[in-house]
């Protein structure tokens, strides 16, 4: 059995942060160099009291009104997100209840952050073509503007909210794709380079401040250029392609930056790898559903094509799917 995708659908919060209302937080910013510098001018943030659960909510009902599928046929619910409501329950668990999901649906969290889709991905292709799952939902959903210090430039300035829901199924009928083999991969000694050090169980006993996202830049962008490529790479060799079959890197939306010296490494045309951050910034778990719901949405992504979806960051970790469009 293979693994179609059927449906997507995205939620952006409301509230819209501009670079002109950092700049006016932040005095001695400016709103032009922050867009020269990340290709962001807006980004959507939650409102008090919202949370990446909410977000996901949302997106898998507009799933749902736009596909017309049955929400009782969901066998398996994966919730990718590093912004959960609580340590436990996961959110998988509540956000299985507030969609009327059936109570004989398998739900968890898989907690990674901007590789988190890919790995959905990846979960939810080995579930169908085992023949464990029939119909799986997998929401991404994060809101990392609640762990950004508002006067953290190297942070505050790129991160928005956003949820993205993906049904991907064994039926092929009405599918817009088909999903195929993914590559994974891990480097632990990275992890100290985008963290929340704050707020766990490591530091419980620390109360004195909210927990905040550190971020070493340079150490960011030095690893997606040495691991994005290879493994792309290693995908390509896996599934007997050329780079000049793939018709399109849908890549986890990072900063305009950090994609365009990526594009430039992988010696792509810029019309291969869509840059779209401008308005949203970098929605971390969100961000490649999201970019493949607006791209749908303007009539962008129409079959026949070849994808290679690439997510990488937080762990380090990163995991590149094979995307078929029909």
């Amino acid at each position: 059995m293979n693994c179609h995708l059927a449906g997507i659908a995205h939620y952006l919060p409301k509230r819209v942060v501009t670079n002109a209302d950092l700049a006016v937080q932040n005095p001695g910013w400016d709103a032009d160099k922050i867009f020269k510098k990340t290709g962001i001018r807006q980004r959507h943030v939650v409102s008090e009291g919202e949370t990446a659960a909410d977000l996901g909510v949302r997106a898998a009902e507009r799933l749902f009104d736009q596909s017309g599928f049955d929400r009782h046929s969901i066998d398996t619910l994966i919730v990718g997100t590093q912004s959960p409501n609580y340590f436990l329950p996961g959110d998988s668990a509540l956000i299985q209840e507030r969609l009327g999901l059936p109570t004989t649906c398998a739900a968890f969290d898989v907690t990674l952050g901007c590789s988190g889709y890919t790995y959905g991905l990846w979960l939810a292709r080995a579930l169908i073509t085992s023949g464990s799952s029939r119909n799986v939902l997998l929401v991404s959903a994060d809101t990392y503007s609640c762990y950004c210090d508002p006067h953290d430039m190297t942070t505050i300035t790129l991160f928005g909210d956003a949820a993205g829901a993906t049904l991907l199924t064994g039926d092929p009928q009405g599918a817009r794709a088909e999903i195929g083999p993914t590559i994974l991969g891990t480097d632990g000694r990275g992890a100290c380079n985008l963290i929340v050090r704050d707020g766990a169980a490591r530091w419980l006993s620390r109360t004195d401040a909210p927990p905040r996202l550190y971020m070493n830049g340079p150490e960011i962008v030095s690893f997606t250029l040495n691991s994005v490529k290879a493994g792309i790479d290693r995908l390509l060799e896996a599934t007997g392609l050329a780079w000049d079959q793939v018709d399109l890197f849908l890549m986890h939306q990072a900063n305009r930056f950090l994609l365009e010296n990526l594009r430039l490494k992988m010696g792509v045309d810029p019309e291969r790898l869509t840059i779209d951050v401008e308005q949203t910034g970098n929605t971390v778990n969100a961000s490649i559903p999201l970019l493949i719901s607006r791209l749908i949405e303007r009539g962008q992504l129409s079959g026949p094509k070849t994808s290679v979806l690439a997510g990488f960051g937080v762990g380090y970790s990163w995991a590149m799917s094979l995307v078929k469009w029909l």
